[in-house]
């Protein structure tokens, strides 16, 4: 795959294309999401980093995801009300999209092919984290289980670099 983050779009709930070019220089995390999930209670934990280090140059992207457990059912509209309504996000939310199979986005066969899991490269569940750091390099991939603040050690670190 020749390829690089900075040259991949996404499509926010929105409906705006965006560049992951626009995200040049900061520290990144994407995440796949889904809010009928036990990990759910993780977006508190993603927008305190969010609100914690977005000024130091964090920015956490996203991606509702119904291919676990059919646990992000609802519409783009449905999503982004849950995800403001239940937990405050304000970090960029993007459309619903697959992860693993045929279909799946380009930014996560990217991130894939860069970062194995632990059981192959396919993304096992919801609120699998990918770090990228500020030069589009994927750097870390964390499990589903690791909550979000058990992450600060390896955010602090490369936003100081």
């Amino acid at each position: 795959m020749n390829t690089d983050f900075f040259s991949l779009n996404a499509t926010t709930l929105q409906g705006k294309e965006v560049s992951m070019d626009t995200y040049k220089d900061k520290v990144i995390i994407v995440v796949n999401t889904a809010s009928k999930c036990g990990f759910t209670p993780q977006y508190e934990g993603l927008e305190e980093l969010h609100r914690t280090y977005k000024d130091k140059g964090l920015v956490i992207l996203g991606f509702p995801c119904n291919q676990f457990g059919n646990q992000e059912p609802g519409s783009e509209k449905d999503i982004a009300e849950g995800c403001l309504i239940n937990y405050g996000v304000s970090f960029p939310m993007f459309s619903k999209v697959d992860v693993n199979g045929e279909n799946a986005h380009p930014i996560f066969n990217y991130l894939k092919s860069e970062l194995k899991g632990t059981f192959g490269n396919n993304v096992k569940w919801n609120f699998t984290k990918f770090v990228i750091d500020r030069n589009g390099k994927p750097v870390k991939r964390f499990a589903p289980i690791t909550k979000p603040e058990n992450m600060k050690e390896l955010i602090e670190k490369l936003i100081t670099k």
